[in-house]
């Protein structure tokens, strides 16, 4: 068998990209392959103990909850073979034993011999199914509990319990950056040296001299460098933060199917888009549609055959991966790209490195860490202090004010009436002690905490949020290409503002004057400023 058929087995149209119950033949190399490469997640530690402490008699029922692709399945058949002697599994929710029968009716007679029965139950289920069971089930019980958790995800009880792959996030925000462990563990057990079936093919693979099979083998030595792996996985974050895309087990071996089997080189692959759905969203974040200065002076003159002799030399050099006959300079910056963190040739691509600047998630990491775990010593409050004064309620302010420029940092605009606009004066600031209760679980956004007076506001910050607030701070003013971020910032504005309507200090602008009115006691008192 060929390494590329070997590979197969982690694209999304393989047979094997679902595990079912068939039975599996260990001689079989698709197996095989399939095999070496799966990687147990701390998910599935927590789903083995959990079925560990049912006892066969015991009436107990645990969902496996989680999204399309994300490995229930996988996870749940190994279960099954391990414990499947003293507890009925129902594997995947949204299949039907009766052809004429939805999923929801399957399920309700699963549940049902369940509840007439004595005996434990597993039951994998993505969070759509759980949405339609509560609300279509017949077996009340059953509905009752995945609502109640659907409401609250810290929902269990002694004889129903759910485990869900958002509480494992693939990606983890900690002091010193970012880390994708189950990235990471695929990525290297598809690549290492050694006890490696893959590896074992590619050596064979390299005897073949053809087109194909000589760019197979260049993506792959590409795809075992260490900082090219980083960069994968820089690049899968960026897609989780900027894009909302999930990390799924089934969509990453998809993509990394096409990383090493697709059209071009591994750094053409990359941004090459496609069905895959993290493909897709990666493409965004081509290199090639980046314009600075370096990089247009580059493009100009690869463009005119300008002569560059530490380029011919960079150039000669990657011809040890079998890089070569690039058609254009667009090719060479993604190949700059992957290369960045690697001391390479004479490091003619690190020159390009400061225009590959990643200072917004830096930025968006920074936060997102500080309010993780925050503790209000000084240096900490310092920071967020920083934060909050200069970009977020400095935005917000900006936002409200925004067509009332000249009203000053101490008041937020309530009403515009023609030529005249009421002000009042908000001392909104940052909220110690919410944010010392935070507790953060998703990475992809943390929750602000602001507080004007006795009142308390909380604004979800995800790092498009947090591009636009340093940006408003800039003078852009929102457009629709803002919508998403921009529906949160009028929330809280709103909330804001009504909260200001109880100052007892009102300004009013107009036609060149200024009045302040005070309420003092029973009386309002009028003066011009």
């Amino acid at each position: 068998m060929r390494l590329k058929e070997a590979l197969s087995v982690m694209s999304m149209a393989s047979p094997y990209a679902v595990s079912t119950e068939r039975n599996n033949d260990i001689t079989n190399l698709h197996h095989q392959v399939k095999s070496h490469l799966y990687i147990e997640m701390p998910i599935e530690k927590a789903v083995n103990k959990c079925i560990s402490s049912f006892g066969a008699n015991d009436k107990k029922l645990l969902f496996l909850c989680g999204s399309s692709g994300d490995g229930k399945s996988e996870l749940l058949t190994k279960a099954k073979l391990k414990f499947g002697k003293r507890i009925t599994f129902h594997l995947d929710a949204t299949h039907s034993f009766d052809p004429q029968g939805t999923a929801i009716q399957t399920l309700d007679k699963v549940f049902d011999a369940f509840s007439l029965g004595q005996y434990p139950l597993v039951v994998g289920i993505n969070a759509g199914m759980m949405g339609n069971y509560a609300e279509e089930g017949q077996n009340e019980d059953v509905k009752s509990a995945i609502a109640s958790y659907l409401e609250n995800k810290k929902f269990d009880s002694e004889q129903i319990k759910f485990i869900d792959f958002e509480d494992y996030p693939k990606f983890e925000i900690h002091e010193s950056g970012f880390n994708s462990d189950f990235a990471k563990q695929l990525l290297v057990r598809i690549t290492q040296p050694q006890d490696n079936i893959i590896r074992q093919l590619l050596e064979k693979e390299k005897q073949y001299d053809e087109p194909d099979a000589k760019r197979l083998v260049t993506n792959f030595e590409l795809l075992s460098l260490p900082s090219v792996q980083q960069v994968i996985i820089e690049l899968l974050f960026k897609a989780r933060l900027m894009r909302d895309q999930f990390l799924t087990a089934r969509a990453l071996l998809d993509f990394i199917h096409e990383l090493l089997v697709g059209d071009g080189y591994l750094f053409d692959n990359l941004f090459a888009g496609g069905d895959n759905e993290l493909a897709s969203k990666i493409e965004d974040f081509d290199p090639g549609h980046y314009r600075t200065k370096e990089i247009d002076r580059f493009i100009l003159a690869y463009d005119l055959g300008l002569p560059n002799r530490e380029f011919f030399e960079f150039k000669e050099k990657v011809k040890q991966f079998g890089i070569q006959n690039l058609s254009s300079g667009i090719q060479y910056l993604r190949l700059f790209y992957i290369l960045r963190h690697d001391d390479f040739a004479n490091n003619y691509h690190i020159n390009f490195a400061d225009d590959y600047n990643e200072s917004l998630i830096e930025k968006y990491i920074a936060i997102y860490q500080l309010h993780k775990d925050y503790r209000d010593n000084p240096e900490q409050k310092a920071l967020l202090k920083t934060f909050y004064r200069d970009t977020l309620i400095s935005a917000i302010r900006s936002y409200i004010n925004r067509n009332a420029p000249k009203l000053g940092k101490k008041y937020f605009l309530l009403s515009d009436f023609g030529d005249y606009q009421v002000a009042a004066p908000a001392d909104l600031s940052m909220d110690s002690n919410a944010i010392k209760a935070n507790t953060a679980t998703n990475s992809v956004l943390f929750n602000a905490r602001l507080k004007l007076k006795t009142k308390q506001f909380a604004l979800p910050i995800n790092i498009n949020l947090l591009s636009l607030l340093i940006n408003i701070n800039n003078g852009y003013r929102p457009n629709k290409h803002d919508k998403n971020s921009v529906i949160l910032l009028d929330e809280l504005a709103s909330e804001i503002i009504q909260e200001a309507k109880s100052a007892c200090e009102l300004v009013i602008t107009g036609e060149g004057k200024k009045y302040l009115l005070e309420c003092d006691d029973d009386e309002i008192m009028v003066s011009e400023g």
